[in-house]
């Protein structure tokens, strides 16, 4: 850095001192300025896309993968309104995205006439990225330019959360001034800091309530991720010797295959020794989980205060009051610290598959295809899974990754078609093949994302668990003609894309295909055929609980397919 520099020139210099590797995006006509200045040969690497949600889900999977900030640049209005879902889901789950934005010029604007792309307003799209993100500018001043950027990716970072910069095109190649102290700084960026004192009173409160329980769980939660502290949360666990659950969105901030691991919890639909051991829990230490319907099974979360101690949000509720200003990172180093009792209870892990049988001749269940993903886990350690919303959302949560920080999902948000970009951007970054979990429907939003890998130099592993529509919906829909979709032919698209396709009946035939998969170079897609009702285990008692509590019918197949 100096201290006068074109924009687009420091915009490259700021990102390449935060540690940006990859910029995701797609050019056009008011951001090829601020695209081509990015794309310089200065160590960035921008990955293009087909569409622009593809590139804000890959770019959010970049960010989870590597726990860094996913840079995007799109262009004004017809592609930064493409990336509004994306962002929003970003927004949802806390995870660090940059959007860059082109936009008109000066001169333009003073026309006074409407310039394509515009909405209503120049400044509706900066708008309208106010809802979804945690800061925002548009870069107009060259005075205070390289300050605004820096203001917002601070607070991205501290907050975990996507912002948005606007920069016209005539900014791009402008000379601004860049302060003394961004040129001296070392690039390293900071959370928020907590208050010490109230850091120490909680843990200390904590601790004594959890040296006087006898059946305390410890539950971890998104934060524990976002706030890089896993490492730290699994020697806590281990201090206190207790059952460790994760929610729906925090699956994968413990490690799946810990002896203290006993699976996820998702409130009354959970496996049924999950249940019971909360039931008899008189001490639940919640760190990092969102108060969400998704984590407690589309229920409020039954919360019995006086034996209670949730940390999230920068506050810790210790049974009847609240610390304010005490982050989750600052509250779980202070409990390492604090004099804890060991408890040194036998945990057994628990799914919802202990009872999937074999079908021999008969069509694969989705149960089964979940269990023939666990063995070959089991088998194959390097391999990062990516679920798709919809059934595999909750089918998911039923495979277990033999690692740590290996599962990837919009747990809460559930925006239908984030795996596949997702993936290709995570191993973009992390460097793990993924194995996708996707149904046909998610895959036809953006599953052709995966005709990029071959050029992008990625391999993931997609299985489309094909029962032709939106079968999630079918239990509870009045009209099944609504959730049809055409039939695509995904194993010749992929050998047509690139890479190697299979089309498999049973668990055998699963089984070899991923066997095959592992052992070829390219991206593999393989379309699992399963009855047209059938659908995950958890997935049948989300349904059947939801419907319970409208006071709705239940169709025939949901009730039945859980015994299958």
């Amino acid at each position: 850095m100096k201290r006068h520099m074109l924009l687009g020139d420091f915009l490259v210099a700021y990102l390449r001192k935060i540690g940006t590797t990859h910029v995701f995006g797609i050019p056009g006509d008011l951001a090829l300025k601020l695209f081509f200045a990015l794309g310089r040969k200065h160590g960035l690497k921008i990955i293009t896309l087909s569409h622009e949600p593809g590139v804000g889900f890959a770019a959010d999977g970049y960010a989870r993968a590597t726990g860094k900030i996913g840079v995007v640049c799109v262009t004004y209005g017809a592609g930064g309104h493409n990336m509004v879902n994306p962002v929003a889901g970003s927004f949802s789950e806390r995870v660090p995205l940059l959007i860059f934005s082109g936009g008109p010029g000066e001169e333009e604007r003073k026309l006074g006439t409407l310039i394509h792309h515009q909405a209503r307003e120049i400044e509706s799209q900066h708008r309208i990225y106010n809802e979804v993100t945690c800061a925002s500018a548009v870069l107009t001043d060259p005075r205070s330019a390289a300050q605004e950027l820096h203001r917002v990716v601070t607070t991205i970072w501290a907050e975990q959360r996507p912002g948005y910069i606007e920069i016209h095109r005539d900014m791009v190649g402008r000379q601004i001034e860049v302060p003394e102290e961004l040129i001296e700084w070392d690039g390293h960026l900071h959370f928020q800091e907590s208050d010490a004192r109230k850091v120490d009173e909680a843990a200390n409160e904590t601790a004594a309530m959890f040296n006087e329980s006898r059946k305390p769980v410890l539950i971890a939660g998104i934060e524990i991720h976002r706030y890089k502290v896993s490492r730290e949360l699994v020697e806590l666990a281990e201090k206190m010797g207790a059952p460790v659950f994760t929610t729906v969105l925090g699956k994968g901030a413990f490690p799946m295959n810990h002896p203290l691991y006993m699976g996820v919890h998702i409130g009354p639909i959970s496996p049924p020794s999950i249940v019971a051991r909360m039931d008899e829990a008189d001490f639940v230490l919640n760190l990092g989980c969102l108060k969400t319907d998704m984590n407690f099974g589309n229920r409020p979360p039954r919360v019995i205060q006086e034996r209670t101690v949730w940390s999230v949000d920068r506050k810790v509720d210790v049974k009847f009051h609240t610390y304010t200003d005490v982050a989750v990172r600052d509250f779980v180093r202070a409990l390492l610290r604090e004099k804890i009792r060991r408890h040194s209870e036998r945990v057994q892990y628990a799914d919802n598959l202990r009872e999937i049988a074999t079908r021999d001749g008969k069509p694969i269940k989705v149960g089964q295809i979940l269990a023939t993903v666990n063995q070959f886990l089991a088998d194959h350690h390097d391999y990062l899974v990516v679920a798709e919303s919809g059934d595999m959302l909750f089918g998911g949560l039923d495979v277990r990754v033999p690692h740590s920080s290996a599962y990837l999902a919009q747990g809460f948000y559930a925006s239908m078609g984030f795996a596949v970009p997702a993936a290709i951007g995570a191993q973009l970054g992390g460097g793990l093949r993924p194995l996708v979990l996707c149904g046909d429907g998610g895959f036809q939003m953006t599953g052709p994302e995966i005709a990029q890998a071959p050029a992008k130099g990625v391999n993931p592993i997609v299985i489309v668990i094909n029962n032709g529509g939106w079968g999630i919906f079918r239990p509870i829909a009045e009209r099944a003609d609504l959730l049809e979709i055409p039939p695509w032919p995904y194993a010749k698209l992929a050998r047509a894309w690139g890479g190697a396709g299979f089309e498999v009946y049973d668990e055998h035939e699963l089984a070899r295909a991923l066997e095959a998969a592992h052992g070829g170079k390219s991206f593999a897609i393989i379309d699992v055929r399963v009855e047209r009702d059938d659908l995950s285990p958890i997935t049948v008692k989300y349904i059947k609980a939801a419907a319970k509590r409208s006071q709705a019918p239940v169709e025939k197949s949901a009730r039945t397919n859980h015994r299958s």
